[in-house]
């Protein structure tokens, strides 16, 4: 079996879903997800004749010759590896197609039947659409758009109306009500800013704020429902520390990047000093990017995404490297219902699994995108997986035409 052809296609959702299909001159082909970034196509485009006349079932030869042709550019971390981890994704998808036989299976076997999913609430407001760079975007699918102003996501926002704890609560209420049994709401929205938007400082109005926040959830659904909080490594080590001891009676199932993920000493500060567990990864790259920080013991909860880290294999050598530490895996994921599944093969199969993320709850077409499986893919917080070859599913191209980004290929 031989690689004849790589092609891409982006989808509009509240982040471009980037996927690539590989062609094989046996009929079969290979579905996989990219995180997004700027010139992402263009990596892909570029990757594309070191795959073709490939076995793709040497999946791990492949991944190894991509990092070294792309080694001058620089990649022992960055977008590089959102290109790979996609191209990665779709070998495997391949390599399950040709044995008959689903991902999880060629991982090990899987330690459950269902996934457990966490959703990520925002910031309690309607779901915004960001491009590349993080700019918000009236999306073809947005009843709004023709109302909607471009904003950048890290721009002061001390102009914006304050999020509120009946916002919080009221999300916190009707995403309880489907089914999930954990929810991820943002800490760092208009109300909680500091005095610079640059400093990284916190003021206490803000802190205070932000406990309110949380505060409405809690009182809410806090007794059956675990709740976790995200920071977006916006905030120097001393301020955080104050807010997690503030929010320490909430019981949170993590803290996420309370510091910027890359300074390991920020990072082991906080944690050694709060009594809640804190979480970051979905901004590291291949295992060297995590060995560190989890030998360290600076963090609680590891937290790798499927379609940057570099890879399947990557994220089991995260994962078995977690488990000698004793940490929970639990992945970032704000992808399609593509990487999604990928994501849900992986979970099955790795014995230190705590929640897989899901960010799209308000993207109308996610659960049409993909075919090959029961509807909703999301039932009551969790994803039940199947014995179906490969990923699973096949893509819904017509619908995923339909919400294509305009400028970007189509499988061309």
């Amino acid at each position: 079996m031989k690689i004849t052809r790589l092609k891409s296609a982006v989808v509009e959702g509240n982040f471009d879903w980037t996927f690539v299909r590989i062609e094989t001159d046996e009929s079969l082909t290979g579905l996989g997800e990219c995180f997004f970034a700027p010139g992402l196509t263009a990596i892909l485009r570029s990757l594309e004749p070191l795959l073709i006349g490939e076995d793709p079932r040497d999946i791990n030869r492949l991944f190894r010759k991509l990092q070294m042709a792309t080694s001058g550019a620089g990649s022992v971390a960055g977008i590089v590896y959102n290109a790979i981890s996609g191209i990665d994704a779709a070998l495997w998808d391949i390599l399950g197609k040709s044995l008959n036989a689903p991902i999880y299976r060629l991982l090990g076997g899987k330690f459950r039947d269902q996934v457990r999913i966490y959703a990520d609430c925002h910031g309690g407001e309607a779901l915004e659409s960001l491009d590349e760079i993080l700019r918000s975007r009236g999306a073809s699918w947005d009843p709004k758009k023709e109302q909607h102003q471009v904003k950048d996501y890290y721009a002061d926002t001390s102009e914006e109306s304050a999020s509120t704890p009946e916002e919080y609560r009221k999300t916190a209420l009707k995403m309880r009500a489907q089914g999930f049994t954990a929810l991820k709401f943002d800490l760092d929205v208009p109300g909680t800013e500091g005095l610079d938007p640059y400093s990284r400082g916190l003021t206490n109005r803000g802190i205070d704020h932000m406990v309110e926040l949380i505060s409405a959830v809690y009182d809410a659904v806090g007794k059956d429902t675990d709740i976790a909080v995200d920071c977006h490594w916006r905030y120097n080590a001393s301020d955080i520390i104050k807010v997690a001891r503030e929010l320490e009676p909430f019981r949170l199932m993590w803290l996420e990047d309370p510091v910027p993920p890359s300074n390991v000493a920020a990072l082991k500060e906080v944690s050694s000093k709060v009594n809640v567990p804190i979480a970051t990864g979905e901004n590291l790259f291949l295992f060297e990017g995590f060995e560190e920080i989890i030998a360290e013991h600076a963090l609680s909860v590891v937290t790798p995404d499927l379609q940057k880290v570099g890879g399947l294999s990557i994220a089991q050598s995260i994962a078995r490297f977690s488990e000698v530490h004793t940490m929970p895996i639990a992945p970032h994921n704000i992808s399609s219902p593509v990487g999604t599944l990928l994501s849900a093969h992986y979970c099955a199969s790795i014995p230190n699994f705590l929640a897989l993320e899901f960010h799209a709850s308000e993207v109308p077409f996610w659960n049409d995108l993909v075919e090959g499986m029961a509807k909703p893919i999301i039932q009551n917080g969790f994803i039940a997986l199947t014995e179906k070859p490969g990923l699973g599913v096949t893509l819904n191209e017509e619908v995923a035409r339909r919400y294509a980004r305009k400028g970007e290929p189509f499988f061309e």
